[in-house]
């Protein structure tokens, strides 16, 4: 089974590299972000007859997030995180597909920081984390997807002091997610390449994908009953290099049916 993160940037403007990616590489279940379309304006059809069922919360202009599955509809359980009944952002839903649940999150950006920005992405992070512990306490298989606009070390960013100031790498931002990790969680990518230096994300200014300068923003976090299934993970980082691409390349994971202790789960748990 394999599960991937997209931030498309605009479904309806780079459909056609979406569609060219679903062809190409047939994940089982994609989370995508800012959709930048309102509910009305999702592409529901051309989806479709790609051969996926979908469920999306739309926003014009900004943000959306949509869950897609190949061959089946994904079963909604949840629009919106909670916590906030006021916040009107649309960064989150839930999905069942094929026995799994999956979270597919756009965390705020949060710049420019200190601000206004930063302290609703902070408040969002901490409804995130609660909402994650509850998710735990189900003891049901979850995935949380996404791009967590989060830079979490040192090794994923392609000059580390060049962002200090930055939301996307300030203290209190790397803390917030390590500390969701502690609560549970695993960072699938990190688990099975925990040295090597990879992206998901190249700015479209000063020739970022050219230099290779990029971030790793996108993220796969597994609850424990999966990590046994963790197979392999990567990013479709080619992707960012086709004509109107997104600034984003798609981030995946790949499940076994069953768990098995392969070399990486093993070390974890002597580590433990």
């Amino acid at each position: 089974m394999r599960i991937a993160t997209f931030n498309v940037n605009g479904v309806n403007g780079r459909l056609q590299v979406l569609l060219r990616w679903l062809a190409e590489t047939e994940p089982d279940v994609v989370c995508l972000q800012e959709l930048k379309t309102p509910q009305g304006g999702f592409p529901e059809a051309a989806i479709k007859a790609a051969g996926y069922g979908s469920v999306w919360h739309g926003q014009k202009s900004w943000n959306g997030v949509a869950i897609l599955a190949r061959g089946t509809d994904p079963i909604e359980t949840r629009r919106g995180l909670p916590g906030d009944d006021d916040d009107t952002q649309s960064r989150y839903i839930e999905a069942a597909v094929k026995g799994i649940l999956i979270g597919c999150l756009y965390l705020p950006n949060g710049n420019p920081a200190p601000g206004a920005k930063f302290d609703y992405k902070r408040r969002w992070f901490e409804r995130l984390a609660r909402h994650a512990d509850e998710l735990l306490a189900h003891e049901v298989p979850v995935v949380l997807v996404g791009d967590f606009n989060v830079i979490p070390t040192e090794l994923d960013v392609y000059n580390p002091e060049r962002w200090l100031d930055d939301a996307l790498f300030r203290p209190e931002v790397r803390d917030a997610f390590a500390g969701l990790v502690a609560r549970g969680w695993t960072d699938a990518v990190r688990e099975l390449h925990p040295s090597e230096r990879i992206y998901t994300f190249w700015d479209y200014l000063r020739n970022a994908w050219g230099r290779n300068a990029g971030l790793r923003l996108d993220h796969l976090l597994l609850s424990p009953g999966l990590v046994g299934r963790l197979e392999s993970a990567g990013v479709d980082a080619h992707v960012r290099g086709w004509e109107k691409a997104s600034d984003h390349a798609p981030a995946w994971i790949e499940l076994s049916k069953c768990v098995r202790l392969n070399a990486n789960v093993t070390r974890r748990r002597q580590r433990r």
